[in-house]
């Protein structure tokens, strides 16, 4: 079945997102920094059952087509996105739906997930992270300037924003989510693990460099009955590098 893309008022913003399947299982599919439904999941938007499922995939305020408004990250904009990821669903008026969040999107999916149980049917995050230690921090200062990023990985991005909006928006991006580590235990949803009472399944790329293996194992510990799968090859974009392993496990689990 064909892609289809439209935007809708949430909160306020124009939010832009791309559908596809005619399932009774809705699916939300949250990007990750500076990532759209575009861009971000290519080979779940084409190859995931659409016969079991209807499969969203959307672009949080500030990126891809849900410009304006700009991008900016006050303190608390990850439970803006949850926010406004459920009331997106909702205003699509589905009732129920699972939550496929990669990297800061599965930080926002596991705070929709704590906040609005009744909504949320099942949870699957990958690259994700409840805190933000000093070794983060180091690491994201690494990708704060674009020029020195892949090739493959700028392109598509420098072509949805033009070189100075994603520039400018990486280094805000690195200033905003550097910030939770100044905090005691550089929190930024480790308390509302706990709550979060739909089956959750988390898998971690072992190469990953952005994000070591102990945030998975953190979040892994404190969801009750989640499961963890590692993929030893994986890297950050597991589910782009290996998407016929990635979409069959979690159409497995879903």
């Amino acid at each position: 079945t064909s892609i289809t893309s439209a935007k809708i008022q949430v909160n306020g913003v124009h939010l832009h997102y791309q559908q596809t399947g005619e399932g009774n299982h809705a699916v939300l599919l949250l990007p990750g920094m500076l990532g759209s439904g575009q861009t971000d999941f290519g080979p779940q938007l084409k190859s995931m059952n659409k016969k079991l499922f209807t499969i969203v995939a959307w672009d949080p305020r500030g990126y891809g087509q849900s410009i304006p408004p700009p991008r900016d990250f006050p303190p608390d904009f990850f439970e803006r996105d949850a926010k406004d990821a459920v009331d997106l669903m909702q205003a699509l008026k589905f009732k129920k739906f699972s939550l496929l969040g990669w990297s800061d999107g599965g930080i926002t999916a596991l705070i929709a997930a704590a906040k609005y149980p009744a909504l949320i049917h099942k949870l699957v995050v990958w690259g994700a992270n409840a805190s933000v230690t000093q070794e983060d921090v180091r690491i994201y200062n690494g990708i704060r300037d674009v020029s020195k990023w892949s090739e493959k990985v700028k392109k598509p991005l420098e072509e949805m924003y033009g070189h100075k909006y994603f520039a400018k928006t990486c280094e805000a991006w690195v200033d905003g989510i550097s910030r939770f580590a100044e905090k005691s235990d550089g929190n930024i949803c480790q308390e509302l693990l706990p709550l979060i009472k739909c089956p959750t399944f988390i898998i971690h790329g072992g190469k990953d460099p952005l994000v070591p293996r102990a945030h998975a194992e953190y979040i892994h510990e404190n969801i009750k009955g989640s499961r963890l799968l590692l993929m030893p090859e994986g890297k950050h974009n597991l589910h782009l590098r290996f998407a016929d392993e990635f979409n069959r496990q979690v159409e497995e689990f879903l």
